[in-house]
């Protein structure tokens, strides 16, 4: 068998030399934030926040981004480009006439897609001085990226990782803590956001928006300090594309062209990583491929949010943001996948589904993992059950390809391994995982 139907190849040269800004290219105006009086946010205002630098990609309208040569070679050196694999073992087992390739994130040292963004955020901050950071984490993926990404230039790090997620992954914290980071259950008594809370709540179980707020006033509150975000923003987002990007030049060696492209959706960082570069031809009509947007019944952003200005954190000390959302006080359900329980949707990725150039779809969390246990039966790797949602959606188009005679080149982002997530597949292969469907009447 011809080698390169398993494996594209993987070369340092394949990993680009900018990132791609989706902002220009969007089918109308990307609504700006704002302030709680309705003025725009200008780029002075998130001084206090975030390293200039990063303002800067926030806010630009350039359409590619230089990668510094520090952070190519960095990443080349924690294992990019990512490998991509054809899916034969899944093909045969469901007996598809689709073609399923997916880009494996969960090979880099903190096992997500998160260290794209994280290195690159933690260098600018370094670059400027700043001596300490602050984020949130769900599942751990991005806490744990951040915090790799601090011990490598010479950051300390702090982050609030909500409770329920704390206490279900062990040992994302632990990795965290091998990396030199402190980490602090959400809500917490270290912020005057999470004492209201608790006081209110004293057996709340967290959600990002509030970790997001203890983070975010930490960060405002000590002058050495900033704060860094794991998705949503423009700039995140934008770091991602490496993958995306990365797997382009990858097919366009096997010679095909994705028909289809799935990803899972909590932000939006790892879909916006593995679609923008090909969204981008979409977008100047040269292709017609679908781009599907998975996300938990528990958290339905896209497929039951609304479409409004709504503050990204509980205690709404962020400025207001035009997404898709659930309501900002909104606490999801503890599901495993923690990295999609955010209540809202990057702003880019919002407009993409408000135009239907992104079709989002949900699913529960048993047929989920249903889809995760198959996938590693046939083809070895256990995914993090937030990318088993793009399993999940790709096992369908392939069954309904099959029952259509259709033969789709189907592409997938594979964003991280489950090899700390085992507790929530303990719980389903011992039948105690439930389904959630979140009640949405006060939003």
């Amino acid at each position: 068998m011809d080698p390169r139907l398993l494996r594209a190849p993987q070369d340092a040269s394949f990993i680009p030399t900018s990132w791609y800004n989706i902002v220009p290219d969007l089918p109308e105006p990307l609504p700006p934030m704002l302030r709680p009086d309705g003025s725009r946010v200008e780029p002075g205002d998130l001084l206090p926040i975030f390293p200039r630098a990063v303002i800067e990609q926030e806010f630009s309208r350039e359409r590619y981004i230089e990668i510094p040569g520090t952070l190519r070679s960095l990443y080349a050196r924690l294992g990019r480009p990512t490998p991509l694999f054809r899916a034969r073992g899944l093909e045969e087992a469901l007996g598809t006439t689709a073609q399923i390739y997916y880009k494996f994130e969960g090979v880099l040292p903190t096992g997500s897609h998160k260290i794209n963004t994280a290195t690159a955020q933690a260098y600018y901050a370094s670059l400027e001085g700043v001596k300490r950071l602050t984020t949130e984490t769900g599942a751990g993926q991005w806490g744990s990226a951040l915090a790799l990404g601090g011990a490598l230039f010479g950051v300390k790090v702090r982050v609030y990782m909500v409770k329920v997620s704390y206490n279900q992954k062990p040992y994302r914290r632990v990795v965290m803590q091998v990396y030199g980071a402190e980490v602090i259950p959400s809500p917490s008594p270290y912020t005057e956001s999470g004492r209201s809370i608790l006081r209110e709540d004293p057996d709340n179980p967290g959600s990002l928006g509030i970790a997001i707020s203890e983070a975010v006033e930490d960060a405002a509150k000590h002058e050495d300090t900033k704060y860094s975000l794991g998705s949503v923003l423009n700039s995140v987002l934008l770091h991602q594309t490496v993958i995306g990007l990365e797997a382009k030049r990858q097919l366009n060696e096997l010679g095909v062209y994705p028909d289809i492209v799935v990803g899972a959706v909590g932000g939006g960082s790892n879909y916006a990583g593995i679609s923008y570069p090909f969204m981008y031809d979409r977008l100047r009509g040269a292709s017609n491929t679908r781009f599907i947007a998975v996300e938990p019944t528990a958290a339905p952003t896209m497929t039951r949010g609304r479409l409004e200005y709504d503050y990204g954190d509980t205690a709404g000390l962020t400025p207001l943001i035009y997404m898709y959302t659930l309501g900002h006080k909104f606490v999801p359900p503890p599901i495993h996948a923690g990295g999609l329980r955010y209540h809202g949707l990057a702003p880019t990725l919002s407009v993409l589904v408000k135009n239907g150039l992104v079709e989002p779809v949900a699913y529960p969390q048993t047929s989920v993992f249903d889809a995760a246990v198959f996938f590693a039966r046939h083809e070895g790797i256990i995914p993090a059950p937030e990318s088993a949602h793009a399993v999940k959606a790709v096992i369908d188009l392939a069954l309904k390809a099959k029952e259509e005679g259709k033969s789709p080149v189907i592409l997938f982002n594979l964003s991280g391994h489950g090899l700390l997530d085992l507790q929530g597949y303990d719980d389903y292969l011992n039948g105690r995982l439930t389904d959630a469907e979140p009640s949405l009447a006060s939003h």
